[in-house]
C-alpha cells in the first residue's frame, strides 16, 4: 500500500479524510455497498461516519477495500482476504521500522 500523507494542505490532500459516500465508494471500486459493509464486519476499514449516520470512507480506506476486491477477484474468501492485508500492512510498518533503526542506529 503506498505510503500515506503527513503533512495534508486541504482536507482533501489528506488520504485519512473521510471524503466518499459508501455508494460512490462501491461505484469507484466497481463493487457493492454490501462488500464495503462486509469489509467493516471483518475489521478491515472502520468508515467514519456523517453527522446523520451514513458511511463516509478515505482514499486510504478505497486502497485497502480495492486490494481486498483483487484478493476476492481471485478467488481469495474475504476472511482470509482481510487477514492477508492485515499482515501485509504490518509486515510494511515493520519494515519500516527496522528501516528507521537502521539509520539511526548508522548501520549500512
Amino acid at each position: 500500500m503506498p505510503p500515506r500523507s503527513t503533512r495534508p494542505v486541504t482536507p482533501l490532500d489528506d488520504d485519512d479524510y473521510p471524503a466518499y459516500t459508501m455508494g460512490r465508494a462501491a461505484e469507484m471500486l466497481g463493487t457493492t455497498p454490501a462488500f464495503l459493509r462486509s469489509l467493516g464486519e471483518h475489521r478491515l476499514i472502520t468508515p467514519l461516519r456523517s453527522e446523520g449516520g451514513h458511511r463516509r470512507y478515505s482514499r486510504y480506506q478505497l486502497r485497502i477495500a480495492a486490494r481486498a476486491r483483487e484478493l476476492v477477484d481471485d478467488g481469495t474468501p474475504i476472511e482470509a482476504a482481510c487477514r492477508i492485508i492485515t499482515l501485509e500492512d504490518q509486515l510494511q510498518e515493520t519494515q519500516r521500522i527496522n528501516e528507521q533503526l537502521r539509520i539511526q542506529g548508522g548501520e549500512p
